[in-house]
């Protein structure tokens, strides 16, 4: 991305800053990391249609979650003409993935970390919120995805390779019970990319909060421990214990594990 594609208003702000094209994240956005001697970093999203809407839900989200739990703190938004730039400050730290890549060892300190921050999460009152994101709202956005063909069916776990997307969605609505599912303020897509902390197991901020809202506990709950059971099943033990889970709900994780894969 050019300087030129910036909004006109930006311009002044942005001077000196030197750019780089970051290529974390998975959202098919472009993201840049901008950095000017005494200054601190920041990281610039920006998207058009389908990622700007996304982005539109990112930067409203982040802007309530600020003074709640530590997130990303937006500087900066606008969204015009079907494109969408979202300017954030860099989060200190590194994200659970990023450690572990540098120190495996620190596994124990990431599953302590994230138990802190979604159990903090969780606990926000749910009246407070103004995002719905259960899973009706979440069946019936995969359902209108697997119809435009729009579901990467390459990238299903290895459980279901070989699946098409239509057998993903008749099993991930089997799975559904409406009746069991709770309400709590959730991250929606809660993977150890997604939030950053020190050494020390401090959290600095949560990131990518395009789908948060008000959902059952096991929309986070089923992708973290899709991660961790993937490094260490003990790991995986160690985080259900770490937030009161003694005996996990297997067809919630399940419900909730296959729903992800149709986004």
């Amino acid at each position: 991305m050019t300087r030129h594609v910036l909004p006109a208003s930006w311009d002044a702000r942005l001077a000196g800053y030197e750019w780089y094209r970051d290529g974390a994240g998975e959202s098919g956005g472009v993201i840049h990391r901008l950095t000017r001697a005494g200054a601190p970093s920041l990281y610039l999203k920006h998207g058009t249609d389908a990622v700007a809407a996304a982005i539109v839900d990112e930067a409203v989200r982040l802007r309530w979650l600020q003074g709640r739990v530590p997130a990303a703190r937006p500087v900066a938004f606008a969204d015009e003409d079907g494109a969408a730039w979202l300017l954030t400050i860099g989060v200190a730290g590194r994200t659970g993935d990023a450690w572990l890549d540098h120190d495996s060892a620190l596994l124990p300190v990431i599953v302590a970390a994230f138990a802190g921050f979604l159990t903090q999460l969780h606990a926000l009152p749910v009246d407070d919120c103004p995002f719905e994101a259960g899973a009706a709202l979440r069946l019936a956005a995969a359902r209108r995805r697997v119809g435009a063909g729009e579901v990467d069916v390459e990238d299903f776990a290895d459980d279901h390779l070989g699946w098409d997307a239509e057998r993903m969605l008749a099993h991930t609505e089997a799975l559904y019970d409406p009746d069991l599912h709770q309400r709590v303020v959730t991250h929606g897509d809660f993977s150890l990319g997604n939030l950053l902390m020190d050494e020390r197991g401090h959290v600095t901020g949560c990131i990518d909060v395009g789908l948060l809202g008000v959902a059952d506990p096991y929309q986070d709950i089923a992708i973290l421990c899709a991660n961790l059971g993937e490094l260490d099943p003990a790991a995986e033990r160690a985080f259900l214990d770490a937030i009161g889970v003694a005996s996990p709900d297997r067809q919630r994780m399940a419900f909730h594990r296959c729903l992800d894969e149709l986004f």
